[in-house]
């Protein structure tokens, strides 16, 4: 079975929506050979209305055996409910510092 892992992580009120770290997080995990399913590739519109994108990004999380939850996410409503879905779908569950340990 793939492994395929989306990222999840805080955007709101980050400057640049904290979108360096998703990106670099999903070359890290790409190398690491995830299949990874990046909200910023889902929708790269800054201003996007909220509801819209985490409704396309849970749609996405249903292909997935994992999750990463990026540094800050607990303060992150959108990132909750990713992580509560994930938790639904029983999906693997990792910490992004977690996964870079295992690696090394």
């Amino acid at each position: 079975m793939t492994r395929r892992i989306y990222i999840s992580g805080p955007m709101s009120d980050i400057p640049r929506l904290n979108w360096p770290l998703f990106n670099r997080t999903a070359v890290r995990l790409r190398n690491l050979r995830w299949e990874v399913v990046n909200p910023v590739e889902i929708n790269n519109d800054p201003e996007a209305e909220w509801l819209d994108c985490i409704a396309a990004d849970l749609a996405a999380m249903k292909g997935c055996t994992a999750i990463c939850m990026l540094p800050g996410w607990e303060a992150s409503y959108g990132a909750r409910i990713e992580r509560l879905t994930a938790e639904k779908l029983k999906l693997e569950i990792y910490d992004l510092a977690d996964l870079i340990q295992e690696a090394a």
